[in-house]
């Protein structure tokens, strides 16, 4: 079962942080809120590392977007960089591993357990079908979010093979079209919260390309 959960949040105060606070509250012994925003990686890092200690982290997951309703001719340079930042750089600079690496191999060596799956370390990256070739006649209107997770798609391949021998999973998510500040209220729940954790329970090396 589920030991610990370190969620990070960039605005803790705010209203829509709301649901995680009470979460929290609810559940003081299992998930610890880990402050985004005003403490650099490092910080950030010695708090995770204090807290997982020599069983390490064996699920890490990588939840960044940034959508906007561009086209070839309406997008701009400026605009695609901060897509490139937010939906590529943003998950690439965590995958880099060098600091979480070693909090993923600890993982790795204490689960004593063959294979790649999420019982041993492994790292999901949030998605999008926005990104799927098979949905560009519908998602081509979308081209920096459509082009950038494209790429997060593709880091997420070149990082399995990477670091298939440390044994540590990669995968990528697409969660529906949710109800938030970027999908909008045309959103519903996406996949539904047990549908998800069940997905994730059930994640092996024969699904990096979900």
């Amino acid at each position: 079962g589920l030991e610990m959960l370190l969620a990070c949040c960039r605005d803790l105060d705010g209203l829509r942080a709301e649901g995680l606070r009470d979460l929290a509250k609810h559940y003081p012994n299992v998930i610890t809120v880990v402050h985004l925003g005003e403490y650099s990686l490092c910080s950030i890092l010695l708090q995770v590392g204090s807290l997982v200690g020599k069983a390490g982290l064996n699920v890490l997951v990588n939840n960044t977007g940034m959508l906007t309703h561009r086209t070839m001719q309406t997008t701009s340079t400026q605009e695609i960089q901060a897509a490139f930042n937010t939906n590529t750089m943003g998950p690439m600079d965590i995958i880099k591993l060098r600091e979480f690496l070693p909090y993923l191999q600890s993982a790795a060596t204490a689960s004593g357990k063959p294979g790649m799956s999420c019982s041993k370390p492994a790292v999901v990256s949030i998605s999008s079908m926005v990104a799927s070739m098979a949905t560009i006649k519908e998602m081509y209107s979308f081209l920096p979010m459509a082009s950038l997770k494209a790429g997060l798609n593709m880091l997420t391949l070149c990082a399995t093979e990477e670091f298939r021998k440390d044994e540590i999973l990669f995968a990528v998510l697409h969660p529906g079209w949710v109800r938030t500040d970027m999908g909008g209220e045309g959103g519903g729940e996406g996949v539904s919260l047990t549908g998800r954790v069940l997905l994730l329970s059930a994640l092996t090396s024969g699904w990096e390309r979900l």
